[in-house]
């Protein structure tokens, strides 16, 4: 496998709000803002639209005037969290490996979501407990990874393109897993979590080259390096 490129230590700040002081931010910031830190505290079941609006200093209509639910609140901090990884993507990264690109994002976004590590595990834990819940968050998942496999420049379209992001969705809840609890400011055992995850999930995308061998029509045309770099052999299995 080709050498990554060295990485600096995880980044702080929030995904919604950047360094902007809460009190600085818009009605829809404050919102997501008072929300991801309730639910750092408390089970997303057990946080109420009164508990939001008077975390984000708002009354009911105030929030009711920015979001229906309390899924939407969370919908938007995942799409502000696409919005930073997008934004801060590597131009040198372009000569890398479809694989290697990959890594490079997801760590990207991993990065953004530090100061979200005690949300987010309260996220898994409910998603655990409600089919519901972790159905409609898979939902979120996948349209997010394919925003990631864009930034990759791995084609995320048509049928093949959904099916590459419900794969990446499902491995990143895992490194998820080991991101929550590593405590590291590099996030070494992650970055090899995620190593190992993306070593395992090239099966899958070995597959799916398969199917859109027998289906070429329901696959983009464009034959690209990426391509080529995974044929070669640069992606050697990793042992778990």
């Amino acid at each position: 496998m080709a050498r990554r490129p060295a990485r600096s230590p995880a980044r702080s700040g929030s995904a919604s709000n950047g360094d902007t002081p809460p009190q600085e931010l818009s009605e829809r910031g404050r919102i997501i803002h008072a929300f991801m830190a309730l639910l750092a505290e408390h089970a997303f079941e057990d946080i109420s639209f009164a508990n939001i609006a008077a975390g984000a200093g708002l009354t009911l209509a105030q929030l009711r005037g920015e979001f229906g639910s309390k899924f939407a609140v969370l919908a938007a901090h995942i799409k502000d969290v696409d919005r930073l990884v997008l934004a801060r993507g590597d131009a040198e990264m372009a000569e890398e490996s479809a694989r290697e690109r990959l890594f490079d994002v997801l760590m990207r976004r991993l990065e953004i979501l530090v100061p979200h590590k005690d949300a987010i595990e309260s996220l898994l834990r409910s998603a655990r407990r409600d089919p519901a819940l972790a159905f409609a968050l898979n939902g979120l998942a996948v349209r997010s990874q394919q925003w990631m496999l864009a930034a990759a420049d791995i084609d995320g379209n048509g049928p093949p393109g959904v099916l590459r992001a419900q794969g990446l969705a499902l491995l990143f809840a895992r490194v998820l897993q080991t991101f929550v609890r590593d405590e590291d400011e590099g996030l070494a055992r992650t970055m090899a979590r995620l190593d190992r995850e993306l070593g395992r999930g090239q099966r899958w995308l070995d597959m799916l080259d398969g199917l859109c061998r027998l289906s070429p029509t329901r696959c983009s045309r464009r034959r690209s390096r990426r391509h080529r770099d995974a044929d070669r052999g640069d992606e050697e299995p990793v042992a778990a």
